[in-house]
């Protein structure tokens, strides 16, 4: 990696008036969404801090949201009302409220070329919404308690569970899973696809998290922390690293390629509740109860830069694809931004 610039704390963004939730950035990096417990969803100007616009609609909890990323004209957002709403993303129109689950949105993704939308819920069940129409096209039942996460790779969907188990769908014939991921001992915290689709990783309140073949459903690594829960895993989006957050405050970072522990990475003083690369791979951000989020060197595990600026935990972060721009989001109702200047 070049020589590290740190990045400057730019602005403190306060209109929230209650936690905050989620981030997420738009493609270009020029503006950022976040969720909240008052029920808004709001668009920023990265640079500026102006608030574009404030999405108003949702009865309860704004957990989840996305960009239709690369273009970056819509925004899905789910909540704890039962509803995913679509939105424009430059007036803040809501094209769509999509109806049918029968308790919380936790998780809603756009799949890779933006036509389609997954929602997972509470309910036990994933919903696939058609994006031009806003109507459903398909209903994933096969868990047998809450559903936490879900993710897209082509035409698979996975759906991670407090049953323990992640099912991965194929959406050309989705009646039922394609194979059902089974080895934790406790509620699924995470799941996500790698870049190419070829594997998945998964961390579990039982203190592990594991590496799966999609091509055959096994198991490929299982990795035991010092932990009582694993609350984040990810892929680096090179696919080079796989990263996993726990309940101490440890992150581990794991060779992607050869499924070895490298690192792991101590300075934390509570859990992890967020964990994220940036798009080159080389930087991996946690955020934390301890009210910090950390810079860490992905290939060597040094801890770079530790993000001040927060009086509660927070909650979530998010780097801009350039990876010069970064923004943490607390449950002291703030979002920080932070900026790198090369």
């Amino acid at each position: 990696m070049q020589q590290f610039a740190p990045y400057i704390y730019t602005t403190k963004l306060k209109t929230h008036v209650l936690p905050v939730t989620n981030c997420c950035f738009d493609k270009s990096g020029t503006r950022f969404a976040t969720g909240s417990y008052d029920r808004t969803c709001k668009i920023w100007d990265t640079d500026s801090g102006k608030e574009l616009l404030s999405l108003n609609g949702h009865q309860n909890v704004v957990y989840s949201l996305s960009f239709n990323n690369p273009y970056g004209d819509k925004l899905v957002t789910g909540s704890f009302d039962k509803t995913v709403k679509l939105w424009d993303t430059s007036t803040g129109k809501c094209f769509y409220t999509l109806s049918g689950h029968q308790a919380e949105v936790c998780s809603v993704l756009f799949n890779q070329n933006s036509t389609l939308i997954g929602s997972a819920s509470m309910d036990h069940t994933a919903m696939i919404w058609d994006v031009r129409t806003g109507n459903q096209t398909q209903k994933l039942r096969g868990h047998s308690a809450e559903l936490v996460q879900l993710d897209f790779n082509g035409d698979s969907v996975l759906t991670a569970s407090f049953d323990g188990t992640v099912n991965i769908w194929d959406l050309r014939n989705a009646l039922h899973p394609q194979f059902t991921l089974i080895g934790h001992r406790a509620e699924i915290s995470s799941a996500s696809f790698n870049y190419c689709g070829s594997r998945i990783v998964t961390g579990s309140m039982d203190g592990t998290a594991k590496v799966w073949d999609t091509q055959s459903g096994t198991c490929l690594a299982t990795f035991q922390t010092h932990a009582q829960e694993v609350l984040d895993t990810c892929f680096s989006l090179t696919g080079n690293h796989i990263a996993i957050g726990t309940s101490d405050g440890t992150a581990l970072l794991i060779d992607a390629k050869t499924l070895e522990k490298r690192f792991e990475l101590k300075q934390h003083d509570n859990e992890i509740s967020k964990i994220v690369f940036n798009s080159q791979g080389t930087l991996l951000m946690t955020c934390s109860k301890d009210k910090t989020a950390r810079l860490w060197n992905a290939s060597n595990g040094e801890c770079l830069q530790q993000l001040d600026g927060h009086t509660d935990e927070v909650f979530s972060c998010a780097f801009n694809y350039n990876g010069d721009r970064l923004v943490t989001c607390s449950k002291d109702n703030s979002i920080n931004v932070w900026a790198q200047y090369l």
